[in-house]
């Protein structure tokens, strides 16, 4: 079942887009074009965001032109695969009351993947955005779409996403998201 997203219910997880490993990502550019989309409507929104760095002293810091929109935001340094692993994470999303998480970043059939099973084990409706995650190989963000789709959670795009949470041309921040989607 399908499920209408709404701001006061969601949160933005922006997952491990650093370094190196960002740099090697398919389709880099555009990865790092919808991340930067999506957080600063999310922050126009006033939904709630978290930022994941795995094992930043090997692989570096989450990329500058990412990290510079993330001002506000809750940081978290994590070394299991899985966001849900960071118990500090997992108490401030419980303890928000917010049952809705927008999924970003990388990699699409590793971090991204097991933090979607973890997040639907957990009951919480899940929202992939394929245009804001990445693998280096193509086929992998494909099967971790596939798989992440599989176990329940809905794929979606940067402006499907950012429509829906808006519900209308009058929603007070609709110029503003429509300007950021140009």
């Amino acid at each position: 079942m399908m499920n209408r997203f709404s701001t006061d219910q969601c949160s933005l997880l922006v997952i491990d887009v650093q370094g190196r490993l960002a740099e090697l990502m398919h389709h880099k550019q555009r990865l790092f074009k919808h991340l930067s989309t999506l957080i600063q409507a999310a922050e126009l929104l006033d939904i709630p965001i978290h930022w994941f760095e795995q094992y930043p002293q090997g692989l570096g810091p989450t990329k500058p032109e990412i990290k510079d929109l993330l001002g506000a935001a809750f940081y978290h340094e994590k070394i299991t695969f899985s966001a849900c692993g960071v118990p500090e994470f997992m108490c401030q999303l419980r303890a928000s009351g917010r049952r809705q998480v927008i999924v970003s970043g990388i990699e699409a059939h590793v971090c991204v993947y097991q933090t979607v099973l973890d997040l639907l084990a957990q009951g919480f409706a899940v929202k992939v955005n394929q245009q804001a995650v990445a693998s280096r190989a193509k086929d992998n963000k494909k099967l971790g779409l596939h798989n992440m789709q599989l176990a329940g959670a809905e794929l979606t795009s940067t402006e499907m996403i950012l429509f829906e949470l808006m519900q209308s041309a009058e929603h007070p921040r609709f110029r503003e998201i429509s300007a950021l989607l140009k």
